[in-house]
């Protein structure tokens, strides 16, 4: 009799022909590499990778040797086509990043749409990801997030993400490289407040895995006069709305429901919401702005 885990394991033998694979790997920690990705890393007809030099020393550290294809944003275009032209030959193909998942704040979103379009089978083999790795540790919320990556260096373009992110109700993700670190912590205390609530991890699943919180300001106070060092990965805590002791306060409930709508919710769910925390119709608020 087959074992249930492995007949349960997945639908067919991997890889299978004709499959674009998105395989997660290791954001730091080796260890945390699955037996599965193994698999299709070593088994598949070909690997496409943002850098061929990092994936590289990934695999010869599995002892793996397979055919590498560089696949960045500057040759996306071109290699998509190769890479379908590949699945429509038969051929099995794994999508990696430097590190950790595929697709977020990484190439290949494209590629996945085109793969579907064109009915291929796109099947994710799930890794590491800061995000949600800096997410679950954070101590704020978690059932629902806003993931906004790298926030633009164009001024218009990041004051309004900036806002956004001020005005988000839910917690909030971004990654932000080293350099910036400290323009991002003052741009965010600008914008949010000193005392909004943050978590900030650096290096994670690394060697120096590091944890900065409690406030923007306090975060600002301990990054003070030191050199930023590896990736960072921001949880900013989404905007509270404080119930008003002092009867129905029009212009403030007003404005809030703007704010929230500006941010990207309905009509409906902004006054929804505001109606939960302040203690008011949702009718009411709904109209205040009509």
């Amino acid at each position: 009799m087959n074992d249930p885990l492995i007949s349960l394991s997945h639908r067919k033998p991997e890889p299978e022909k004709s499959v674009l694979y998105i395989v997660g790997t290791p954001i730091g920690n080796l260890d945390d590499i699955s037996k599965r990705v193994i698999n299709i890393l070593k088994n598949v007809s070909l690997i496409a990778c943002e850098d061929t030099r990092i994936t590289r020393k990934l695999l010869n550290h599995l002892k793996i040797s397979n055919k590498l294809i560089s696949f960045h944003k500057f040759n996306s275009l071109k290699k998509s086509e190769f890479i379908l032209t590949n699945l429509a030959d038969g051929n099995s193909i794994a999508l990696v990043s430097d590190a950790g998942m595929p697709l977020i704040s990484d190439p290949g979103d494209s590629l996945v749409t085109i793969a579907r379009k064109e009915n291929f089978d796109v099947i994710c083999i799930p890794g590491p990801c800061a995000a949600i790795a800096a997410l679950v540790s954070s101590g704020l919320q978690t059932s629902k997030f806003t993931f906004f990556g790298f926030i633009p260096k164009n001024t218009k373009e990041r004051n309004k993400t900036l806002e956004m992110i001020s005005n988000n109700i839910f917690s909030s993700i971004i990654y932000e490289s080293p350099k910036r670190v400290s323009k991002l912590l003052t741009d965010l205390k600008n914008i949010c407040g000193g005392d909004r609530k943050i978590a900030i991890f650096k290096e994670i699943t690394k060697k120096y895995e590091t944890y900065i919180g409690n406030t923007i300001d306090e975060a600002i106070k301990t990054l003070e006069g030191l050199e930023p060092k590896g990736e960072y990965t921001f949880i900013i805590a989404g905007k509270t709305f404080e119930k008003k002791n002092n009867g129905f306060n029009k212009e403030c409930l007003k404005n809030d429901l703007i704010d929230l709508m500006k941010a990207g919710l309905s009509h409906s769910a902004a006054s929804n919401y505001l109606a939960k925390k302040s203690g008011f119709s949702k009718n009411k608020i709904y109209n205040l702005i009509f």
